[in-house]
């Protein structure tokens, strides 16, 4: 049994094995110049109605559901009421479910308050997805993020301190070469500030029809990295990420030159050394035929 997604349909490289469900279509905000995940959808807040006959159908199929995934980029929009009510009512459907995750734009937990999100959490959502892209204000306000240094960490922090798992991302050559010292000293500040449990580091990639967008936004000429600055970037993105708590690292998305993960602080050492190798021998790196974001 299939659900009738409504594509395109997008989850985190670790939601794989999670079954998802579109509790909104596309994206409130959808202004990012960098994103055009949902650029063909017109945001939506689907009905209990649709929500739970889909529930009740994967459930049938489904029973022994571990990890559910609101889509699309926008759940944590939902008004609470509707989100402890599909909560509540996945959690009684799937006996078996550990987890339910989302993503969350800084706005999405700014909006909600401390007594929400402790009644959200509560309820059952457990993990948040954030994107933090860069901690550079000069390069968010480029991208036309929707955010700044201080609403992504007191997003951030807002979760952390309620319980919640958050995993973020970054994007490396996000800031061309002009900007890349401030990308990477202000990302490596914030992830530091924020100690996600998770950090995932991704390549800037445009597709054609996001190109133009991007440059007209961006407002300036973009000068694209080649492998070994972005390897430099991710040099200095780890070496200067002092986080607070362990956070998992990973660099091993599809966009990325080659895949890097590990444990910050503990692995430290071990990434920073690999990435001098990598730079010694570009021969190694991904071919740029198989990266995509």
């Amino acid at each position: 049994m299939e659900l009738s997604y409504d594509y395109p349909l997008y989850r985190p490289p670790s939601e794989a094995n999670s079954l998802i469900f579109q509790v909104t279509l596309g994206c409130s905000f959808n202004q990012c110049s960098f994103c055009d995940m949902y650029r063909s959808k017109k945001y939506v807040e689907r009905s209990w109605k649709e929500i739970k006959m889909e529930i009740d159908l994967s459930s049938k199929y489904y029973p022994e559901t571990k990890r559910i995934f609101l889509a699309d980029g926008d759940a944590l929009n939902l008004p609470t009421e509707r989100l402890v009510q599909i909560l509540e009512y996945i959690y009684k459907k799937f006996p078996s479910l550990e987890r339910v995750s989302s993503y969350a734009m800084p706005k999405n937990l700014l909006q909600k308050t401390d007594s929400e999100l402790m009644i959200l959490k509560n309820a059952g959502l457990k993990m948040f997805y954030v994107g933090i892209e860069s901690g550079s204000d000069i390069i968010l306000r480029k991208v036309t993020k929707g955010a700044t240094y201080k609403t992504i960490l007191q997003s951030c922090k807002k979760a952390k301190k309620r319980g919640y798992i958050l995993s973020c991302m970054v994007i490396l050559g996000l800031g061309s070469e002009k900007y890349t010292m401030e990308h990477i000293e202000g990302t490596a500040k914030i992830i530091s500030e924020v100690s996600p449990d998770y950090v995932g580091a991704l390549n800037l990639h445009l597709d054609e029809d996001l190109y133009n967008e991007f440059m007209t936004k961006f407002n300036e000429p973009f000068k694209f990295l080649n492998d070994i600055q972005i390897l430099d970037e991710l040099e200095r993105l780890i070496y200067n990420i002092n986080p607070s708590s362990p956070i998992i690292f990973r660099a091993n998305h599809a966009s990325n030159v080659y895949a890097l993960k590990g444990i910050l602080p503990t692995d430290k050492g071990k990434m920073l050394e690999l990435i001098r190798q990598l730079k010694n021998h570009p021969e190694m790196l991904k071919p740029k035929i198989l990266r995509r974001f």
